[in-house]
């Protein structure tokens, strides 16, 4: 059994992530809500929520932790001459409802989607009050694919990212990265593993690696904030 967050209970009543379940790896507590005050306090904590809709709100800290310095996200010879000469754009918090049905919609292996309409609800609320931002990769008027998350400190908490064309959600998540490097943060969260996260450098840190970091990183301030600009991505290329 895993404890049950009461409705109206204090947005710090997580238990210690620690004691999260290892099969499903990473279940920690159900219930609460999605209030600001509660997501905030979650991240903070290393917990984000993961459900279906018919479910509660289901709060996991999985073990061990995906995760991402922001510079060194694996770009190819490849993709970076095909990036040199085109003039795409990196699109900092452009269109974040936008980005946020794009991630939620049906993929073509998985009918069903993990965002549900109170989730939707829930990040835009964050992104109302600055704390949830997005980017997407632009050419010629055309969203190539998108990402959207939560900043707190110097992390960046990635929540889902989109393709609406071939390497779409590549282009911007190594796109955001190297944004993210040149403002002054140190980790992007990308919660667990997968072969495509994998191929883009991704390491994996042990939950107790992770905490520490966020202990140090959610309470500093970057040097640059994220907020709304467009970036040419060529510029963020190295020479």
């Amino acid at each position: 059994m895993i404890p049950w967050i009461r409705a109206g209970s204090p947005p710090d009543s997580f238990p210690d992530p620690e004691t999260a379940l290892v099969d499903p790896d990473g279940l920690l507590a159900a219930g609460g809500d999605l209030g600001c005050d509660r997501l905030r306090e979650a991240y903070r904590r290393g917990i984000f929520p993961w459900y279906s809709d018919g479910q509660p709100i289901l709060w996991w800290s999985p073990d061990p932790r995906t995760v991402f310095r922001p510079g060194d996200i694996h770009l190819s010879r490849r993709l970076a001459r095909w990036l040199r000469g085109h003039r795409c754009e990196l699109v900092i918090d452009g269109d974040f409802p936008g980005v946020v049905a794009a991630c939620a919609a049906p993929r073509d292996d998985d009918a069903g989607t993990w965002i549900t309409d109170e989730m939707g609800v829930a990040y835009e609320r964050l992104f109302e009050e600055g704390t949830a931002h997005c980017a997407e990769a632009r050419l010629g008027g055309r969203t190539l694919g998108g990402v959207y998350g939560v900043a707190m400190g110097r992390v960046f908490f990635g929540e889902s990212m989109f393709s609406a064309e071939t390497n779409g959600s590549k282009v911007a998540l190594i796109g955001l990265g190297r944004w993210l490097a040149r403002c002054g943060y140190r980790l992007i969260d990308a919660q667990v593993a997968s072969g495509h996260l994998g191929r883009l450098g991704a390491e994996h840190w042990t939950r107790e690696k992770f905490l520490d970091a966020l202990a140090l990183w959610t309470v500093e301030r970057p040097e640059q904030s994220l907020g709304r600009a467009t970036i040419q991505l060529a510029e963020l290329l190295p020479d």
